[in-house]
């Protein structure tokens, strides 16, 4: 690998190059980068400090590379309180009831239209608990999701009503509509309006590139707003180039399989989303997994890695903001293990990017992060800029790697140029003294939110800045039953439970934007505080 030195780490490089131990014709130490290991006769290596800062590591005791004391790092990402023993055990029991009662109906009244027919000599669509699952628990509560929306998702949202005559087996519309307090979508900063500068310029790009390219990005469905939005992004981000995709699960689906090759590992987050480990699956590597942003754990996986000898490159994968935890990564601390042994770091900024920081830049700007020092940064634009797509951004070479190995740039369906414009007012509606009254605006909510629900003795997962607030209710009864009572009181909300949460860890999902005013929110509390003497909700020890 050349020898390259920035901000005092190792550059991004393209990762599905081969990458060999850095040697001097002066040095006749070994040298270690990224797991390389060049070892003397002897076995062991000898600690030295690199000129980039970057800390080798040693197989020998008494030479071995100090641990990092995290004690003068900042680690903390959020508050994660535990219900009681006595909480813990009446929600398995809850849930043994239910698994017991979807046995008996299983085997007394199985239901034909859910008898898989004619699979002779092909593999079951689903595994029996998947079937089990889906009739007898997830049933009971379908009538909570995909609850037809006929508004833009702004502070209030207009739904469709439905009622069933078989116990949710299937639905009909009453021909009904409502209106709710939204605080279930991912409107952070309230770009997804019907009217203003954002949904000007998709009217306008509408009408001069039409709704569709019909092409890929690699042949003939690059038009100017993909190149002025993949600049604009660079520039928003603070770093060298971007590339633009279509979806924004598709980002990491497809992205991550161009960018990280063989001989990698892989140490991932075990909160990161589905469509990271859909990637990493896709890309055939091998993959670790640490403890919910726990540096310590890292710091032991990456140090026995190293050990090892055998890896061309070691990659962190984690996300910003995780929208089920609501917790935010400890950054400075990761950029500090990064440094320290000569990692590559894939950052996540899905629910991050234009809702963090005090000018909207994510995470790194939250955090006071060099934006340079991570090598790979990604992000959506389906929640702070209301629109839809991703982003990869770094150095120039890597998003030249991506836009000739990855799937995304070469198969999928370019961006909408609709959607392209809008990403570009927003984004630059963000840069403007508006757009940062709009981030401010978002961080009060937030915290107000956050204070009062923590005041009513409720347990919320999550950083104080964090727009993703859950609110645990454990049981699958009891998400139902308060998703129910809160749209009664004019509150539309997402409940979420298995398999996206622990089966029993099931939550409320509250999402906050800047465009709710005081009132809104304070209507939205007296709900849940009714909601939650009803069901029984305050479970905090810490009121």
């Amino acid at each position: 690998m050349a020898a390259f030195k920035r901000n005092g780490c190792v550059p991004p490089i393209t990762f599905n190059h081969s990458i060999k131990s850095q040697r001097t014709t002066n040095d006749t130490n070994s040298k270690l980068i990224n797991g390389n290991v060049n070892q003397p006769s002897n076995g062991y290596t000898k600690i030295a400090q690199q000129s980039n800062g970057v800390t080798k590591m040693s197989r020998g005791k008494s030479n071995e590379a100090p641990w990092i004391d995290w004690s003068k790092e900042e680690t903390y990402s959020g508050s994660f309180e535990k219900s009681s023993l006595l909480t813990a055990a009446l929600t398995h029991a809850g849930l043994y009831i239910l698994m017991f009662l979807g046995f008996i109906n299983q085997l007394f009244f199985k239901p034909k239209v859910a008898t898989e027919r004619n699979r002779e000599g092909y593999a079951p669509l689903y595994n029996p608990f998947e079937q089990f699952f889906s009739r007898y628990l997830y049933r009971r509560v379908r009538h909570c999701f995909n609850l037809p929306v006929t508004s833009t998702p702004a502070a209030e949202v207009t739904l469709k009503e439905r009622a069933t005559d078989d116990y949710n087996w299937t639905f009909r519309f009453t021909g009904e509509e409502k209106t709710y307090i939204n605080l279930g979508s991912y409107n952070y900063l309230g770009f997804a309006e019907p009217r203003g500068e954002c949904a000007d310029a998709a009217e306008e790009a509408a009408k001069r590139y039409g709704l569709a390219l019909a092409s890929s990005r690699a042949e003939l469905g690059t038009c100017n707003l993909h190149r002025e939005l993949e600049k604009t992004t660079a520039d928003f981000l603070g770093v060298e180039d971007a590339i633009v995709f279509g979806m924004g699960f598709a980002t990491n689906s497809m992205g991550v399989p161009g960018l990280i090759g063989e001989g990698s590992l892989v140490i991932s987050d075990e909160n990161n989303h589905a469509s990271l480990i859909l990637g990493l699956r896709l890309a055939r590597v091998t993959v670790r997994v640490f403890k919910h942003n726990d540096m310590k754990h890292l710091e032991t996986l990456v140090r026995r890695a190293i050990v090892e000898g055998k890896w061309k490159r070691i990659v962190v994968v984690v996300e910003g903001v995780y929208s089920m935890e609501g917790s935010l990564v400890p950054l400075r601390a990761l950029v500090a293990l990064k440094k320290r042994y000569g990692l590559y770091l894939y950052l996540d900024e899905a629910h991050s990017v234009g809702a963090m920081g005090p000018r909207g830049r994510g995470v790194t700007d939250y955090s006071g992060v060099d934006p340079r020092d991570i090598d790979i940064l990604m992000g959506t634009f389906t929640k702070s800029f209301g629109a839809a797509g991703g982003y990869i951004a770094g150095s120039r070479r890597l998003i030249d790697s991506v836009r000739a190995r990855g799937h995304g740039h070469t198969y999928a369906h370019s961006m909408s140029p609709p959607v392209a414009a809008q990403v570009v007012a927003a984004m630059r509606a963000i840069a403007s003294p508006a757009g940062a009254a709009r981030v401010a605006v978002l961080r009060d909510n937030t915290r107000y939110f956050r204070e009062k629900l923590r005041s009513l003795g409720v347990i919320t997962f999550g950083h104080i800045d964090s727009p993703v607030v859950p609110m645990l209710v454990y049981t699958f009864s009891k998400m139902a039953a308060t998703v129910e009572r809160l749209q009664e009181r004019r509150v539309a909300t997402v409940g979420v439970g298995f398999p996206a949460t622990p089966l029993n860890k099931a939550r409320i999902r509250f999402c906050l934007s800047a465009a709710h005013n005081r009132a809104q929110l304070d209507e939205c509390l007296a709900a849940i505080e009714a909601v939650a003497d009803e069901i029984g909700l305050r479970y905090s020890r810490k009121a």
